[in-house]
């Protein structure tokens, strides 16, 4: 190995890893988030999430995250934090209450095509008509698999769910081509300070919820899931998140979140005893070889 290409790979080494656990914490919250809103109102798990990481987060922000400058960066940094976690959140939560975790996770597949297919469009980061027709394949395997989905009690109306987690989607590559502009001028803290600080009013109903209807039956319970999604995948997965992409091209960070329907999969199979269809084993390998050809349209 030269010695450029040695310091190319310790430099791209941590923020792999970085993604690489952001991912792994995201794949394995759509079982919990599953659980939560069976319990309570959507916008009550919201307001917990976002609350939970604002308040773990406080302590050391003023270490952490640097002053907004005034300016454009503000409208910026608020379109980001309407992507991601005020709509993102808003339509997950909510597709969670009719498709299952698993059928949720495989959509999240398509996320990345999105991502390469905006930077093209924002960076000119190039992607090939190979990469095209991956994207296409990807949309045509979600299109499967809502279109196949069928009524269960874990997937009460599944067209309905997968869409509006196609619609979450579609927000999460908001986001993440935001947050790779922004992150040439803010630290990943001050992004990640910035979204759970919008979140946390963005979802402020939720508390009034929480406090009408309380924490259910096992308030302790629910309140150590919640604890888990806000601290360590709210603010710690979109953390490393944020500063996996300040290093590495948007387009690449994104390929990592291929893994999250494989740990959505597992988490729902495990905790939530969900199954998929055959057909819907079909279309999610329609997906995994749309994300394929993509990726190989990239090298």
């Amino acid at each position: 190995m030269s010695d450029y290409a040695q310091v190319r790979s310790e430099g791209t080494l941590l923020p792999t890893l970085a993604v690489l656990a952001a991912v792994l914490l995201w794949g394995s919250s759509f079982a919990a988030m599953k659980h939560l809103v069976g319990i309570l109102d959507p916008w009550a798990v919201m307001w917990l999430r976002t609350g939970i990481a604002t308040l773990a987060l406080t302590p050391v922000a003023g270490r952490l995250a640097a002053p907004v400058r005034i300016g454009g960066d503000r409208r910026v940094l608020a379109l980001m934090a309407l992507f991601m976690p005020c709509l993102y959140f808003f339509f997950e939560s909510h597709a969670l209450m009719f498709t299952s975790a698993s059928q949720a996770g495989l959509i999240s597949a398509s996320l990345p095509l999105m991502v390469a297919a905006g930077a093209g469009f924002m960076f000119g980061e190039r992607t090939s008509s190979r990469g095209w027709t991956g994207l296409a394949l990807s949309m045509v395997g979600v299109a499967v698999l809502t279109l196949t989905g069928e009524a269960t009690l874990s997937a009460s109306n599944p067209v309905l769910g997968n869409l509006l987690e196609l619609a979450a989607m579609v927000s999460a590559a908001g986001y993440m081509l935001l947050v790779k502009r922004l992150s040439a001028s803010y630290g990943p803290w001050t992004i990640t300070a910035v979204q759970n600080a919008v979140g946390a009013v963005f979802f402020l109903p939720g508390l009034y919820l929480l406090i009408r209807d309380g924490l259910g039956p096992e308030p302790w319970s629910l309140l150590l899931i919640a604890a888990y999604l806000g601290a360590f995948v709210t603010l710690g997965a979109f953390g490393l998140y944020n500063v996996a992409i300040s290093k590495l091209p948007a387009g690449r960070a994104s390929v990592f979140i291929n893994l999250v329907p494989a740990v959505a999969a597992f988490f729902g199979w495990v905790i939530l005893g969900e199954t998929l269809t055959p057909m819907q084993m079909l279309a999610s390998g329609i997906i995994f070889l749309g994300v394929w050809l993509a990726q190989r349209g990239s090298d």
